[in-house]
């Protein structure tokens, strides 16, 4: 699998500023940036400020806001200095990309409030990628980064969306900044950072679909196995991950997680769910560990959590499994985890674990 990392930021940000360079001596703050309200200097300021804003976040690695600082460009710099700033900030957010450990998480307010050091990576080439093209596209220059470079930020922050005949082409689609044929136009569009869901000893790492084809292929996926994993069952559901994700119907939250250890940062297994919840609010969990990890209860302490997570929403009911007659280990697990025996067949036994009744809740009123 390629890396999300600061090779890809350095290259997204040579690719700009030498595209850039050419323009310096042109009118920048008289002319909008593309489909933007903002003009090709405000744009280009802003771009230097995400990725400094990036690479804060990593540094200070804090979980619960920004960092409060911002950049400020002294008097009388002139489009050539913007340009060296945004070099500069660049190569900061390398820098802070290339020493920060991969199970380090900082906070990212959209969609799940934090990201670890390959979402930054990826925010922080679609920055340079779409604020290039948006300054390029009002001063009519021509510009198509890297097809590598796009699927890179298209399969880790915008799994939700359905791959296209183009990487580029589609990103611009996906960020509501062109066509495609057969999809309407966006006017609103998010990106989506990984899941993570915190447990005692573990941590459930939502699987992105570069990730998951890695793992469909028999590679790592990223991750730090120990000996003996990933099992097989983990390279089946990364295969409906990836399968999902082409048809245009995976959703991050209801996918596949990597369960890690808090200890020593290695994967012993994972866990996930075989879709979106029904119209019923009914959600179905799979998982399975690497052999060496077993019989040490974490299997157990992630699906509480997992479930823990899944009940907790307004979209979810009840959360159901089938597992194999002959499989008496999962049986133990889904029992410890509270889940019910509810029906059987020849081949499985079902069970369901139901959350609280929606309409008992208690809500604390914030004033």
């Amino acid at each position: 699998m390629r890396d999300m990392g600061g090779d890809q930021v350095t290259e997204a940000v040579a690719e700009s500023v030498a595209l850039l360079r050419t323009a310096t001596g042109r009118d920048w703050d008289g002319v909008k940036a593309g489909r933007l309200e903002w003009s090709c200097r405000r744009t280009a300021e802003h771009l230097a400020s995400a990725l400094l804003a990036y690479a804060g976040q990593l540094a200070g690695r804090p979980s619960d806001a920004y960092v409060p600082f911002e950049i400020m460009m002294e008097d009388g710099t002139d489009n050539a200095g913007v340009v060296d700033v945004i070099e500069t900030t660049g190569a900061l957010l390398t820098a802070a990309i290339r020493t920060t450990p991969r199970e380090v998480r900082a906070f990212h307010s959209y969609p799940f409030h934090s990201a670890n050091r390959e979402g930054f990576a990826a925010m922080g080439v679609a920055e340079v990628l779409l604020h290039t093209h948006d300054i390029a596209e009002g001063l009519g220059l021509a510009h198509e980064p890297p097809a590598a470079l796009c699927e890179d930020v298209l399969t880790r922050i915008f799994p939700h969306v359905r791959p296209g005949p183009a990487p580029w082409p589609t990103l611009l689609w996906a960020t509501g900044r062109g066509e495609l044929p057969g999809r309407a136009p966006l006017t609103e569009w998010r990106w989506n950072n990984n899941l993570a869901i915190e447990a005692e000893r573990l941590t459930l790492q939502g699987v992105t679909p570069a990730a998951a084809a890695d793992l469909r292929a028999g590679g790592t996926g990223g991750f730090e196995w120990i000996e003996g994993g990933p099992f097989e069952g983990t390279r089946e559901a990364a295969g409906m991950v990836v399968k999902a994700y082409e048809d245009g119907v995976h959703r991050p939250e209801w996918g596949m997680f990597v369960l890690v250890r808090t200890e020593d940062g290695r994967a012993v297994g994972a866990m996930g769910f075989h879709g979106v919840p029904d119209e019923e609010g009914r959600a179905e969990v799979g998982y399975d560990l690497a052999e060496n990890a077993r019989g040490n209860g974490y299997a157990t302490e992630a699906l509480h959590a997992l479930s823990a997570w899944a009940l907790a929403r307004d979209d979810v009911e009840v959360l159901f499994a089938a597992i194999d007659r002959t499989n008496a280990p999962s049986q133990r697990v889904i029992a410890r985890a509270g889940f019910t025996r509810v029906s059987e067949d020849v081949e499985q036994y079902a069970y369901e674990l139901r959350g609280m009744n929606k309409s008992l809740r208690l809500y604390a009123r914030k004033d």
